[in-house]
């Protein structure tokens, strides 16, 4: 098979990796520049539709959400070429908030209360406290302001309707602020069937204790240690399936991946938000923990027939601990040399690269936010860590910082008991 990974960040550099062991592949390629990739998989050459078509691709894995809201998987499966990941129509569960919270209204899935806005006046009325603020449209993960106080939603509103993300702030969501751990649920999808996977905790806020303001993420962990029994069970029949089903039965069926950020209040999971894709860097975890083949999952998924049962997972547990630039999720510098790399990796520990690029010289040097997923496996989640960790203290460029608590304990973070 001829396989094609569209984007250029840390999930897609797990993606490859996964994607490069499997039997099934006899050519790699890729859309966008990543150090990390493989040495040998080629890149997309003008249109991409138009490159698939010639270089006989048989399978497209659309990593970010942008282009599934954009309509590529349309344009590939119009041509008869197989892609996973949703409809631009079905990717409207990510790409509009207001829809998928109608969405879930309709369907009976569990979620805040909220409205919407169109102006600034309507939603400052709708503030009469703590809250979350949300810009409808997509923004790199960073649309959304958890305002403690009623003056910090306030400003959240003016911010986003005074142009901090573009189109993406046309409408405005103030939505119940909910308490509890937060989960995500990631499933793929076939149209008919949601198959859930291991679930993850990203950590998104900037410092220790989860304090600072929310990133891109700063770390994930697969599985979730203090999940409640039953908990994923409950999920599938209370969220991802009623999706599948809904999405069935309104049209257009979904196919791809199907994340679901839950919080577990104490009336029990509800939906914050849905991604359709996988998370970054919740895929890094969830690509190391998997053991077998992930292209039959993924070409299932794309083709509506997904194998029967559920993947196959490692024992014990994986962490992912994202290093940033100084300075992120503010203005950081590009162009810090990136040493420590060359030490090498193996199944258990990966150095998966998100924000780099490597000059004419081949010197290595960051270029994003969030430059690198160093991500471990091992029997338990502490050891996980220690390797993870371990890993990182090998790897150096200026300014580099990561948290030090993905994966332990956080304090002042809600339990599900």
């Amino acid at each position: 098979m001829h396989v094609l990974v569209v984007g250029g960040g840390g999930r897609e550099h797990a993606l490859a990796w996964k994607i490069q062991q499997s039997p099934l592949v006899t050519r790699l390629s890729v859309s966008h520049d990543n150090p990390g990739f493989p040495a040998d998989a080629g890149g997309v050459d003008g249109d991409l539709v138009r490159w698939c078509r010639k270089e006989a691709v048989d399978l497209v894995m659309v990593g970010p959400e942008a282009p599934l809201a954009e309509g590529l998987v349309d344009r590939l499966q119009a041509e008869g070429i197989d892609a996973c990941g949703p409809s631009a129509g079905a990717a409207r569960l990510e790409s509009s908030k207001a829809f998928a919270k109608e969405f879930m209204d309709r369907h009976g899935i569990p979620t805040a209360r909220w409205s919407v806005h169109t102006d600034a006046a309507a939603a400052h009325a709708a503030i009469t406290g703590p809250c979350v603020i949300k810009a409808d449209g997509l923004a790199a993960g960073k649309g959304v302001i958890v305002a403690q106080e009623a003056a910090e939603a306030h400003a959240a509103v003016d911010e986003i309707f005074g142009g901090r993300f573009g189109e993406a702030g046309a409408a405005v969501l103030v939505e119940e602020l909910l308490v509890g751990p937060e989960v995500s649920f990631i499933a793929l999808c076939d149209g008919r069937r949601a198959v859930p996977l291991r679930p993850c905790r990203d950590h998104k806020r900037r410092f220790e204790g989860d304090a600072g303001p929310n990133t891109g993420g700063m770390g994930a962990i697969c599985p979730v240690p203090d999940l409640p029994a039953g908990a994923v069970e409950q999920v599938l029949v209370e969220v991802l399936q009623p999706v599948v089903d809904g999405m069935a039965a309104e049209g257009p069926p979904f196919r791809g991946v199907l994340y679901a950020g839950v919080m577990w209040t104490a009336d029990g999971p509800k939906v914050l938000e849905f991604n359709v894709r996988f998370g970054d860097p919740e895929c890094q975890p969830l690509m190391v923990m998997l053991a077998e083949d992930v292209i039959p999952w993924l070409r299932g998924a794309a083709r509506g027939d997904l194998p029967a049962g559920e993947p196959r997972w490692h024992e014990g547990a994986s962490c992912c601990v994202v290093m940033v630039s100084q300075g992120y999720p503010g203005a950081y510098p590009k162009g810090r040399v990136i040493s420590g790399l060359a030490d090498g990796d193996g199944p258990e520990t990966v150095v998966f690269q998100a924000g780099t690029r490597r000059e004419d010289g081949g010197q290595l040097q960051t270029n994003g936010g969030r430059v690198l997923g160093v991500t471990a496996r091992a029997s338990s989640l502490e050891a996980a860590r220690r390797a993870a960790y371990a890993r990182v203290g090998t790897i150096h460029f200026d300014g580099a910082a990561w948290r030090r608590d993905i994966g332990g304990p956080i304090l002042g973070r809600q339990t599900f008991e």
